[in-house]
């Protein structure tokens, strides 16, 4: 089973439209799986229905018991987070800032301090208007541990791809280099590297292809608003060509990438010019995973 992920050095580069393009044009013989936690907004294109929700627990939060509480402060003393602090005289826990290493619990001598698992976020599973499903989810405002959840999100996505006997799995990405990115590169049989024509593009596309060839995946890289910068896009086929990476397609600027999204399109179902470059992209990825 073929596993494609896009991904991007950097956020803005169109990586979340064209990956919608190609679940469109993948339709009903794909999984999708959305794994841009932080920031997932592959929804407002693919029209889900949100029909399965799980809820997320990663870590651990402290929460102090305060009937039982002394107002002592040895909590607070002890904690390097500064995750303790004092709200209308009482001793409270920050959750923003809580790493829930356990440490004021032992040090509390009522005992009245535990730790429990934290709620970080939602997964879902949703019928698409492509015919197919996609798994995707939320990560709670100021939560950590997204690399996790984009663990769990592939997961889910390979389960059903086996299950339901589907060709590949289409994954977005989350744009750097983090670890939601090690995550999402995890299994993968190619790689889809999208970029745009600026210094900050190509310096995150160095990036990028640096974690990309630790995993020994096979890339192509697409160009997106490749007309706005000849020289810069220079300079990105210089560097495809030395790293041996393929170039899968230059796409021109356009407004009406963004005149799509405000209808709640992607580009292939709205522009067929554009849409004719993506679908020959897409065509040539199939083959080159």
């Amino acid at each position: 089973m073929k596993e494609i992920v896009v991904i991007s050095g950097k956020g803005g580069t169109g990586k979340t439209s064209i990956t919608a393009s190609f679940s469109v044009l993948g339709g009903k013989d794909l999984i999708v799986a959305d794994c841009d936690v932080d920031a997932a907004d592959m929804h407002l294109l693919l029209e889900p229905d949100f029909s399965s929700d799980e809820d997320f627990y990663s870590g651990e939060l402290a929460e102090i018991d305060q009937a039982g509480c002394i107002q002592c402060g040895k909590c607070a003393e002890v904690c390097r987070f500064d995750a303790i602090p004092v709200v209308d005289g009482t001793y409270v826990v920050d959750p923003l800032s809580c790493e829930g290493c356990g440490y004021c619990a032992r040090v509390c001598p009522e005992n009245v301090i535990t730790n429990h698992v934290n709620l970080v976020g939602n997964l879902y599973i949703s019928n698409i208007k492509t015919g197919t499903k996609m798994v995707h989810a939320k990560l709670g405002i100021g939560n950590e541990n997204s690399g996790k959840l984009v663990a769990q999100v592939k997961n889910e996505a390979k389960s059903l791809a086996e299950k339901e006997n589907k060709d590949a799995i289409l994954v977005d990405g989350s744009p750097g280099v983090g670890c939601p990115v090690v995550s999402s590169l995890s299994g993968a049989t190619f790689v889809v590297l999208v970029t745009e024509p600026t210094v900050s593009g190509l310096h995150d596309l160095i990036r990028v292809h640096e974690l990309v060839k630790k995993f020994k995946i096979k890339s192509g890289c697409i160009i997106n608003k490749a007309d706005i910068n000849p020289d810069q896009v220079g300079k990105i086929k210089e560097f495809l060509e030395k790293e041996d990476i393929i170039l899968v397609t230059e796409i021109p600027y356009d407004e009406n990438f963004t005149k799509a999204m405000t209808l709640g399109k992607t580009i292939v179902e709205h522009d067929d010019k554009l849409g004719g470059l993506i679908k020959e992209a897409w065509k040539n990825i199939v083959k080159l995973a």
